[in-house]
């Protein structure tokens, strides 16, 4: 069997299908006609891969069989299926496209706690700022949200009983900070908040709705996530259940006790509920989910939003 690499996989896929897809549409149609086995190494996420691949090499290939197609949701194309005329419109026509952003950055906390529920199995706890009774650390010290993943859910009681017992229970601790755009003008500002925020828990992510589709930002952008292990979510207001990880985060064995008890001892409400909240949840051994930020569903979401 001939081994495809991502590019190879997705030229194919485009030529049968001929039509714009999106980076999981290709995934999904190549998982449907059996192509996904042969890609050799898939890692943990292959459809961020997959559009990180494609953006770099239309970026870097002036002669690039690849297209932009469509940005909500983002699509690609291959050239070869429209003219040289058709083509250039289609350019001019996203990059005239008006970004809306009309809401507050608040409005996408709840847009975070579904997909993060939806996505990543984890429940959110949104952290308010002022809560905190100690500045000295300065401004960038408590992530907008947090989140945990619990084993509860996925492991029998035996096992959980196993873990707890010895001292050993696989849950995971998220950071997210959130910001309504991401762009050349806030990309450094944006992502070493996210960094300095983020030391302490197993995987930290920066997350926006608009994010820059320029292909020099997607580069340097997914350059900086590689060399700090910082991970990128976007959310889609249009279509909440269509957000996704555009680049992973780079996933740590332990917790920064240091930083975590920093974090505690400046005063914050909401952080310290938070610990307190999967303490109690793991001695009971069942998630209170109304403990957390409420999980809304998509249609919920597309109402909540103001375009």
């Amino acid at each position: 069997m001939k081994q495809l690499t991502f590019l190879e996989l997705a030229k194919k896929v485009l030529e049968e299908e001929k039509r714009p897809l999106s980076g999981e549409e290709i995934w999904q149609t190549a998982q449907a006609k059996g192509y996904d086995v042969q890609v050799a190494t898939k890692g943990k996420t292959p459809i961020a891969t997959l559009g990180a691949l494609l953006y770099v090499h239309m970026r870097d290939n002036p002669n690039s069989p690849f297209l932009k197609a469509g940005t909500r949701p983002r699509r690609f194309s291959l050239k070869s299926l429209f003219t040289d005329q058709q083509a250039e419109q289609l350019v001019a026509k996203q990059d005239s496209a008006p970004v809306k952003s009309s809401y507050k950055e608040s409005a996408l906390h709840p847009f975070l706690a579904h997909f993060a529920h939806l996505k990543l199995k984890v429940y959110t706890k949104t952290i308010n700022h002022s809560k905190s009774t100690k500045k000295e650390f300065g401004e960038w010290v408590h992530p907008d949200m947090v989140g945990c993943y619990f084993p509860l859910e996925d492991w029998s009681r035996e096992v959980i009983d196993f873990g707890t017992a010895i001292g050993v229970v696989s849950l995971r601790l998220y950071s997210f900070e959130l910001k309504r755009s991401l762009n050349f003008g806030n990309l450094r500002e944006a992502f070493f908040q996210a960094v300095s925020n983020s030391s302490w828990a197993h995987e930290g992510y920066l997350v926006a709705a608009n994010i820059s589709e320029d292909l020099d930002f997607r580069g340097e952008f997914q350059r900086l996530s590689t060399s700090f292990g910082i991970g990128v979510i976007e959310l889609r207001v249009d279509d909440p259940n269509s957000s996704d990880i555009l680049y992973p985060a780079r996933s740590k064995d332990y917790l920064d006790w240091e930083t975590l008890n920093k974090l505690s001892s400046m005063g914050n409400a909401d952080f310290q509920d938070f610990l307190r909240r999967i303490q109690g949840d793991l001695v009971g051994k069942e998630v209170r989910k109304e403990m957390y930020d409420r999980v809304l569903s998509n249609e919920d979401l597309l109402a909540s939003i103001v375009k």
